[in-house]
């Protein structure tokens, strides 16, 4: 027996019965098993060895400015998943697939948050982060070949948000896990911005979860867990879950859609309806990965794929170059 197979085995000894299980997970392509992973150990690799992982480090949470403490989407995703694995594990649960679900989230978000996200939604006329983030990991990953996750990942990264509910118990506990994360520290980076003060979410908020972002955190996590140990779902008890909705408003008026931000929104839509009306008429300045892809899909759904996995700054870098005249510039001799 090796260390996978191992593994396997006390899945089923330690594990509920509702958890997912690694060893009966499956792929679309048959895959020659590791001797050391399960498939989804393996799934979380693929993910955080991936470039769309490491793009999040510079694609916005929230605010679009610099700054070392502020979330991007690659602290927020880490965020969520050490959120998920402690759900995972206080139920019993396969933190794994928690974890894999997690870090995968939000590979396929744009640029600017969700700022960008509806400038891209306005451009296509339907686009949905969570959608992205499958098709990147399905399709445009590897140069095209896909990291081949198992069903059950795919099935957390695409029903995170949205209509539809994750089959497995684990990616419910992510739909929720991203959730409390952006509440939590979006509130804490409102802060940071001198946005909100403290006392300024509505004293329910406070009443319910505590007085700081750790105490808030914990009583979310702690209800998760209370609320779910029959495992007949994962979801928080409904007097959290309508404070979390009253906290999430709130957010939304005073933070995400606020006349304090307004201006970073506008010129994050303007950098992206630029560059996307810029590479549907210049379909031949993409780089050859994406050109190659004519003869599988459209133009206008290439040139959506390479605008929506710009980071923000390389966003702006393009713009510079393509928009903005070199002046001051110093040009090399030649000779």
């Amino acid at each position: 027996m090796n260390i996978r197979e191992r593994t396997e085995e006390l899945e089923y000894q330690l594990l509920a019965p509702q958890a997912a299980k690694s060893r009966a997970a499956k792929r679309k392509l048959p895959m020659e098993e590791c001797v050391f992973r399960t498939k989804f150990q393996r799934d979380r690799d693929r993910i955080l060895h991936s470039k769309s992982f490491r793009r999040l480090k510079r694609k916005t949470q929230v605010y679009i400015v610099a700054g070392d403490h502020y979330r991007t989407r690659m602290t927020h995703s880490l965020e969520v998943a050490q959120i998920s694995r402690t759900i995972a594990r206080g139920l019993r649960l396969n933190e794994d697939l928690t974890e894999a679900i997690a870090l995968g989230h939000d590979v396929g978000h744009t640029p600017f948050g969700h700022a960008g996200e509806a400038v891209m939604n306005e451009l296509t006329g339907h686009f949905a982060h969570n959608e992205q983030s499958l098709r990147v990991v399905e399709f445009l990953e590897k140069g095209g070949r896909g990291l081949n996750l198992t069903y059950e990942v795919k099935d957390g990264i695409v029903n995170h948000t949205g209509p539809h509910l994750p089959k497995t118990l684990e990616g419910r506990i992510v739909r929720t896990a991203d959730r409390i994360a952006y509440l939590c520290h979006d509130y804490d980076d409102s802060l940071r911005a001198g946005l909100l003060k403290e006392g300024d979410l509505p004293q329910e908020v406070y009443n319910c979860f505590g007085p700081d972002t750790s105490h808030m955190i914990t009583s979310m996590v702690g209800d998760m867990i209370e609320n779910s140990r029959e495992l007949k779902d994962v979801r928080p008890s409904r007097r959290v879950q309508e404070v979390m909705d009253h906290f999430r408003s709130f957010m939304f008026e005073h933070i995400y859609l606020s006349p304090a931000l307004a201006d970073e929104r506008r010129q994050a839509g303007f950098v992206l309806r630029a560059l996307y009306a810029y590479f549907l008429d210049h379909f031949e300045v993409l780089p050859e990965e994406f050109r190659q892809r004519e003869k599988r899909w459209s133009r206008s759904q290439i040139v959506t794929d390479y605008v929506a996995g710009l980071t923000d700054s390389y966003a702006v870098q393009r713009f510079n170059e393509i928009f903005v005249p070199p002046v001051g510039r110093v040009l090399k001799a030649g000779f």
